[in-house]
Parts: structure tokens; sequence; C-alpha cells
């Protein structure tokens, strides 16, 4: 039972910090009045400080995944275009293997809870259906590009961030402000820039020959991409990275192998293989190596919809190399959306978003064995919420409780 006096009870920390004595001073009631405006400024100038650097850190982080995806665009587009070597789900293979190399095995050899037998024994089922996910989401961008333009591959992939905003929202609790939409709403609108250039320098590659199946799959492949970011966030917040990594690892570069043999058995023989098509696949797998590893680190540093919101800068860089290797006709509207997309980055990551969670729910998720806690029928208790990105928060933010 939940006292009235508990919930009038203010947060200890601040209690203590604003008890606090002066340096020099012998404490008491005259020390904390001379402190109190000096160090609330103090304060708030560290915060401006390191504010400024976990911004700037975060969006290059999220720029280091887009030069990642930018490498795994120019490989694939060197095998499909110069070698005819069209195996998406072999080049997903082999980043599978990989990681099953890697963080499945550094599971196997693990002693405790966090052995790789104690963690299928748990929860093997729940890491297939990821599996699973994450290989067709691959797999389905990838396939659409045989059906529909460039240009509306694009445009439709932007439809991942709807998707992890929605799921954050319910099953993840994270609470979004205005200034968060403000800059969401703004990278869609670089990305619409960068389409419209496109479509101004006539690079709408692509057959569009059967455009409405190439839409439903790129639609198809950002549901399931976001499905996947969300769960990865989770993951990563309240189990690890290389949990999360190792059965990836295990469930893909096994239901992949299985939809190879399948699919694309005979492709991969039509492939004349030589040292350069070796290299462009050795290229391939250590960035998409490289994503897999580094993603989780930022997802955890920021959020799956910050990462997204990112990812919408790879196109561009994808672009910038492609002035230089394949001639692309150069518009001023690429460098207006890669500055729009920048800009709507900012404004996303300039302030917090938080997570909610109901008080019954929290105390049942801390003591789940114990007995059901009654909570008063009349009083609205106050629902506790986490911050969770790098963010400054304003005075105007109302005053919450940390869980």
């Amino acid at each position: 039972m939940i006292s009235p006096e508990q919930q009038q009870q203010p947060n200890h920390v601040v209690a203590t910090i604003e008890n606090l004595p002066p340096e020099g001073s012998g404490g008491g009631s005259s020390g904390r009045s001379s402190i109190s405006a000096p160090s609330a400024s103090s304060v708030r100038q560290r915060i401006r400080k390191v504010f400024n650097r976990e911004l700037l850190l975060s969006i290059a982080l999220g720029q280091v995944l887009s030069l990642l995806i930018c490498g795994i665009s120019l490989t694939s587009k060197y095998l499909s275009d110069d070698f005819h070597a069209n195996t998406p789900v072999f080049q997903s293979f082999l980043n599978y293997i990989l990681l099953f190399l890697v963080y499945t095995t550094t599971l196997a050899v693990r002693q405790g809870e966090e052995n790789l037998l104690a963690i299928l024994k748990r929860r093997w089922w729940k890491y297939m259906i990821l599996g699973i996910i994450d290989i067709e989401a691959n797999y389905l961008v990838v396939k659409a590009y045989q059906y529909t333009t460039f240009t509306s591959v694009q445009l439709l992939d932007c439809f991942v961030i709807p998707v992890v905003i929605l799921l954050s929202w319910f099953f993840l609790l994270v609470r979004y402000k205005a200034v968060h939409f403000i800059g969401i709403v703004v990278c869609i609108l670089g990305m619409g820039c960068m389409a419209g250039a496109d479509v101004l320098v006539g690079r709408q590659q692509g057959a569009g020959e059967n455009k409405l199946i190439g839409d439903l799959l790129v639609l198809g492949g950002a549901t399931l991409y976001g499905i996947s970011n969300v769960c990865e966030e989770y993951i990563v917040r309240n189990l690890s990275r290389v949990e999360f990594l190792g059965m990836i690892g295990l469930f893909g570069s096994f239901f992949s192998g299985i939809q190879l043999a399948i699919m694309e058995h005979k492709e991969l023989l039509k492939v004349p293989w030589d040292w350069q098509i070796g290299l462009l696949y050795v290229g391939f797998s250590a960035c998409m190596f490289g994503l897999y590893s580094f993603m989780p680190v930022v997802i955890k540093k920021t959020s799956a919809t910050a990462v997204n919101l990112s990812l919408l800068t790879a196109d561009l860089y994808s672009l910038f190399c492609g002035f230089f290797l394949f001639y692309y006709k150069f518009s001023g509207l690429y460098l207006l959306s890669f500055f729009t997309i920048l800009v709507g980055l900012v404004l996303y990551s300039s302030t917090s978003t938080y997570v909610a969670q109901d008080p019954r729910v929290y105390k049942q998720f801390r003591n789940p064995s114990g007995p059901v806690v009654d909570l008063p029928a009349s009083g609205q208790l106050e629902p506790s919420v986490t911050y969770t990105s790098l963010g400054q928060e304003t005075e105007e933010e109302p005053h919450v409780r940390v869980a």
C-alpha cells in the first residue's frame, strides 16, 4: 500500500543536492541559501556541455551506420551490374555465418544463465521468430528492386519510421514530444527532396514493370525491419548485445541456409568466380557484419527511431560515391536533401524521449513472485518515467520521479 506521505515525498537525490553546503563552509541553513543560485547555474552549464557532446556523438554514430550501408550498397551494385551475381540470400547467409562464428560461439563458452543452452531453453522460439523476420526483411527489400523503381524503394522504405514509432509507443512505452515529430517530418521531407532530385535527373533505376508488387514488397520489408529494430532495442537494453547477435547468427544462418538451398542454388552456380568477385563478397560481408555488430551499440545509446532516421542519409552517401564511380548526374537538391535530414536529426535529438511505466505493472515486474499490490481506489498515482535519449531537459519540463 502506498501512503500519501510516500507520494508527497520529494526525490531524495534532489533533496540531498539542495542540502549540500558550499565549499569551505560548515553547512547549515545559511550555507544552503548561499549556494542555491550559483549551483543551479553551474549545473545547467555542465548539462549544456554534456548535451552538446552527446548530441554530436549520437549523430556521428548514426552516420557511421549510414556509411556501412553505403558500402553494402556499392558492393551489391558491382556484383549485380558488373558481374551479374544476383545472390541476395547468399550474401545475407555469409553475414549470419560470421555472426554465428563470433557471437554464438561466445555464448556457447559462457557459464551460468548466459550460456547458449540456458538461453535456448528459456527463449528459443522467440529468437527463432526474430531470426526469420530479419531474414525476410532483407530479402523483401532487395527483391523489390526487380519490380519497382529505385525512387519508390527509397520513399516507401521510410515506412519503417512510423512502424518503429508505433511499436515503441505501445510495447516499449516510449513517449515522444512535439519536437520529435517535427524532426521526423523534416527528415522525411529531406528524403522526398532526394526522390524529387532523382526524377529531375532521370535516375529512376529499376524495371518498374510490376510496380504494385514491388511497392508491396518494400512496405512488407519495412514493416519487418521495424519489428526487428524494436525487438533489438528491447533485447540490448534489458538482456545483452551478445545474446541478441548470437541468437540472430544461430537462427539466421540456419533458416537462410535453407532458403539459399531452395531458392538460389542455381543462381550461385552461375556466378563467374574470380578474385574480384571474391573480394566484393568479402567487402559486402565485412560491411554487413560491422553494421549488425555496431547497430545494437548505437540503438542502446540512442533508440531504434533515432537510428532509422540517421540511416536516411545512407542513400545520399551512395549517391555521392556514384557521382565518381558510376557517373551519376549531380543536382543541388541532393545537397539540400542531405542537410535537411541532418537538421531533422538535430531537432529529434535535441530533447529526450521518455519511457512511461504504470506503477502497478512496474511493481509486479520487479516482484513477480510476490503478492499483488493493492493500490488506493482514490487518488491518481503519477506514472514514473525514465528518460532514454540524449537530450537536455528544459526548466519547463514537469518534475517526475525516476523508477
